[in-house]
């Protein structure tokens, strides 16, 4: 399979994949689709100012209209979805109904976003003061930045743009240096629908900028750039929010998940069996939501382990082009090297691993592409608590609920959690505010896959961002607290008197 037709299918044209200096390289085989051009450091002050100038412009825009502008978006890649798609596949190496899936993500958000453009509801107060009205508004806050990684390339910048441009806010986009072409080939999509929404919308409105640290940092330091939403590791996230901060501006982090299941005596395990599989192994575990840890009853572990160590063996993995893949690759071989390499550190530490190794036959060469790893452990160590971007699915055991809600709490990581259980007080329990410690919490289905009308993000280390559904539109617009007077007195609250 050649990789031009895609690239071309997608939009791509010669000048956007020759000529630059950043190589682009497809996980499916290693081979350089592109050398794409990056944006040269000394024009992000320009880039910025640009988008201050459609602030003030946009901000004026009555939110209905601006909702018009997301519904055209949608309709673009509604046309696009397919060639979108298989652009993801391409670049990211997820199978094709993932691919698609991301790009349907998209599509939901966009919709979401259009009917929030009617809803951004403030509050009115009941005043104590007589012939005195006290209410809430939501007004516009200024240009967005939004630094994605690759293993979501464009659904991510979707659930921030979305949000922000009904809100009233300009966006600059930064992706990640292993996924420019996905960027590319979506913000063509809202640069189609910026030509048919018109005049209303300025120039700068929306602007795609690709490159390095360099580029990221701009947005981060710049008092310019109010919001900053940054969706990577944790190592990130300890850099990024603390200069936004440092200069008083507002960070949206979506950052690391060592994600668990807890699965009881009383579980489906047909059901668990397929959640486990599929949260574990979906994306080839490069999702922040990914299922790694398996906190299993002790009556049930050993069958557990015995049902998935055969499902394990039967997943076919390969190119993520074919319908009959499973498994695809690992984004590069740094990865594939780190999945290793923590796989010998759980070993060292008493771990029984099943599968984990890399795989040569059978497969595109030049490829990271590995069996998933499923490791018995003896106990929650070090190298449990860390979060490896891979398939590894760690396995333990436990007696109480009590035990099994600690051990799923004891990470630094506080992204997505489940349980399997048909017994209501257990899962109540663990929906409860001394269960599970996670911003999403499930029952009996697997911690990946969140839909966009709730609010999506974690507390800990994933850091406390909120992106998407429920009212994390609140995190792109500033909060105003107005009070009018309208009586021919001037009583002051709590009962304060000052007679001059």
């Amino acid at each position: 399979m050649t990789h031009s037709p895609i690239l071309a299918a997608a939009g791509l044209t010669a000048a956007d994949l020759t000529g630059g200096t950043l190589a682009v390289r497809s996980p499916i085989d290693g081979a350089e689709v592109a050398k794409v051009h990056e944006t040269d450091p000394a024009a992000m002050p320009a880039v910025i100012a640009r988008a201050q100038a459609a602030f003030r412009a946009w901000r004026d825009v009555p939110a209905p209209r601006r909702g018009e502008l997301v519904r055209l978006l949608g309709e673009e890649l509604r046309s696009a979805k397919a060639e979108l798609g298989a652009l993801v596949t391409l670049e990211v190496g997820k199978i094709t109904s993932e691919g698609l899936g991301e790009v349907q993500e998209m599509i939901d958000i966009c919709d979401f976003a259009v009917g929030l453009s009617r809803q951004l509801y403030g509050l009115t107060i009941a005043s104590e003061r007589p012939g005195h009205r006290m209410a809430e508004t939501w007004h516009p806050i200024g240009p967005v930045g939004v630094i994605s990684a690759f293993n979501f390339p464009v659904a991510v910048w979707s659930w921030n743009a979305a949000l922000a441009l009904v809100c009233g806010n300009p966006v600059i986009w930064k992706p990640s240096e292993k996924t420019p072409l996905t960027a590319i080939a979506a913000h063509r999509c809202l640069e189609r629908a910026l030509v048919r929404f018109g005049d209303d919308a300025p120039e700068g409105l929306s602007q795609l900028v690709i490159g390095g640290p360099a580029i990221g940092e701009a947005l981060v330091v710049s008092p310019d750039v109010p919001v900053l939403s940054a969706t990577g590791s944790t190592r990130m996230g300890a850099i990024v929010g603390p200069k936004v901060a440092a200069r008083w501006g507002r960070s949206i982090l979506e950052l690391g998940g060592n994600n668990a299941m807890i699965v009881a005596p009383s579980a489906d395990l047909d059901m668990a069996v397929r959640a486990i599989v599929f949260g574990a192994v979906g994306t080839a575990g490069q999702r922040c939501t990914s299922l790694r840890r398996l906190i299993a009853h002790h009556s049930i572990r050993a069958e557990l382990v015995a049902r998935l160590t055969k499902a394990y063996a039967s997943l076919p993995i390969g190119d993520p082009r074919k319908p009959t893949t499973l498994i695809g690759p690992l984004i590069d071989q740094a990865s594939r090297d780190r999945m290793l390499a923590q796989l010998a550190k759980a070993k060292s530490e008493g771990g029984t691993v099943h599968g984990g190794r890399a795989v040569a036959e059978g497969v595109p060469q030049g490829g990271a592409y590995v069996e998933p790893a499923l490791v018995e452990m003896p106990a929650q160590t070090e190298t449990v608590r860390e979060e490896t971007f891979a398939p590894i699915l760690y396995v333990l055991g436990y007696e109480t609920l009590d035990e099994a809600i600690a051990l799923q709490n004891g990470v630094p990581q506080g992204l997505s959690s489940c349980i399997f259980t048909l017994n209501l007080r257990e899962a109540e329990t663990f929906l409860s505010a001394a269960g599970s410690d996670c911003g999403i919490a499930n029952v009996n289905i697997g911690p990946s896959g969140a839909e966009i009308g709730g609010a999506f993000g974690g507390e800990k280390e994933t850091g406390g961002g909120r992106e998407s559904g429920s009212d994390a539109w609140k995190g792109y617009m500033r909060r105003q607290t107005s009070t009018v007077n309208y009586s021919a007195k001037l009583p002051l609250a709590q009962g304060v008197r000052f007679d001059v």
